[in-house]
């Protein structure tokens, strides 16, 4: 049937069968189409490229890379695995002129997060931004706003929205009865800042890799392509690089949207060197209901206590331990009860989630409103530890209540002609 059939069959069928039939057929047309994307920044952009790869229906149109290295080997991976050529470019900008080019993955560092997906937006595209999807509390409202105002698919890269679904269905269908509490951890060996790694490139386009961050002469941008996590001026710490994930899960288990009080306490413990963020520290959500903590141990793996697993729940009738696709529940004695797996899926199925979402043929499993709820925990936390504060918040709004150093905190400052 075509568009043509089904409105001459209105007299017979009525106007809602055949406005019923249109629906299912333009739902159907955007089921089949082969979305074009690109892919921004190619260090965790490779994962991004290696999944879109996987995927039925979808071509990598464009790659872009500051690092011209990164850009070569990229293009080359590309080029092996999928018959239509991919175009290579410096400046991202680049991409946005392409009217053909449905959606744009975003994999830069956390401080052009924000700034590109809004200008993504502008120009028609469909977004997936890595987490934390913003730098600061400003932008983590600018992001949402911009996604209502353009009407756009948009996408957070915390992946375990998608592997632990059937794990907080169990939760929230009384697994372990009332939930009251949930915590999660981080455990790394990281070395000191500054230890000796693979230099960035010269030939690097370092005006476009700062992008809207402004000058200051107080940090070198050697710190690319990592180190920039550990400095204010361009990062969020570990609380923004990897507790977002963990803090993401336990506010969903919790059914929380924000908290009424938070407090975050550590330091650089580890190494006397430019780090400004902490490396050991615990950060703890008072949701009112509920509460949730985050345990961080960046530089020692703390291996003598492993935790039962990546988040845990504890409620009125026991306690569940999540992995990345499967969950443990434990009687109030401590005793095991069961172990089930979920569909996991790795990145590819939370990238396909993104793409069915803009065929119309699937509901995104992290709408970024909802992961911006989730990104505003860390950067609510890190607002406590630079101010030294017990940061109280509005639990309708995220927004602080009579904290006037954090206020400063709230958005940065931008490089003109970056700015929001």
């Amino acid at each position: 049937m075509n568009r043509r059939t089904i409105l001459q069959q209105t007299s017979a069928l009525g106007i809602t069968a055949a406005l019923s039939s249109l629906t299912r057929l333009r739902a159907a047309d955007k089921a089949g189409k082969k979305l074009k994307v690109a892919v921004v920044a190619l260090g965790r952009g490779m994962a991004h490229v290696q999944a879109l790869l996987k995927l039925p229906d979808v071509e990598i149109a464009y790659l872009a890379e500051t690092d011209p290295g990164r850009l070569e080997r990229g293009l080359k991976v590309v080029a092996d695995k999928q018959a239509v050529s991919c175009q290579g470019v410096s400046d991202f900008r680049k991409i946005l002129e392409d009217k053909s080019v449905d959606a744009v993955f975003i994999a830069t560092p956390n401080f052009w997060h924000t700034p590109m997906a809004i200008l993504a937006m502008q120009a028609g595209k469909h977004v997936y931004v890595e987490k934390p999807g913003s730098q600061n509390p400003g932008e983590a409202e600018a992001l949402v706003a911009a996604m209502k105002k353009y009407d756009r698919v948009v996408q957070m890269g915390n992946q375990r929205r998608t592997w632990m679904k059937e794990a907080i269905a169990s939760l929230h269908g009384g697994a372990i009865g009332t939930v009251r509490y949930g915590r999660g951890f981080y455990y790394n060996s990281r070395k000191a800042v500054g230890a000796p790694v693979a230099p960035a490139p010269a030939e690097m386009d370092w005006n476009l890799w700062q992008g809207p961050v402004a000058d200051d002469a107080q940090h070198d941008i050697k710190y690319a392509h990592y180190d920039w996590h550990w400095l204010w001026h361009w990062g969020n710490g570990e609380l923004g690089n990897n507790g977002i994930h963990t803090l993401d899960i336990l506010r969903w288990g919790i059914k929380g949207d924000y908290p009424v009080k938070v407090t975050y306490n550590g330091g650089r413990y580890f190494y006397d060197d430019v780090q400004e963020t902490p490396d050991t520290g615990t950060a703890v959500y008072d949701f009112g209901h509920a509460g949730i903590s985050w345990e961080c141990s960046s530089c020692h793996p703390r291996a003598a206590e492993k935790p039962l697993a990546e988040v845990v729940f504890y409620g009125d009738n026991g306690t569940m331990g999540i992995g990345r696709d499967s969950w443990t529940i434990y009687d109030p004695k401590g005793k095991e009860i069961s172990t089930e797996k979920g569909a996991g899926g790795g990145d590819p199925a939370h990238m396909g989630n993104f793409l069915d979402a803009i065929r119309g043929t699937a509901q995104l499993n992290s709408p970024i409103e909802e992961g911006q709820k989730s990104t505003m925990l860390c950067h609510l936390g890190n607002i406590a530890y630079r101010t030294d504060s017990v940061v109280r918040c509005d639990p309708k709004t995220g927004r602080l209540i009579n904290n006037p150093e954090g206020e400063k905190l709230w958005s940065r400052e931008y490089r003109p002609g970056w700015g929001l």
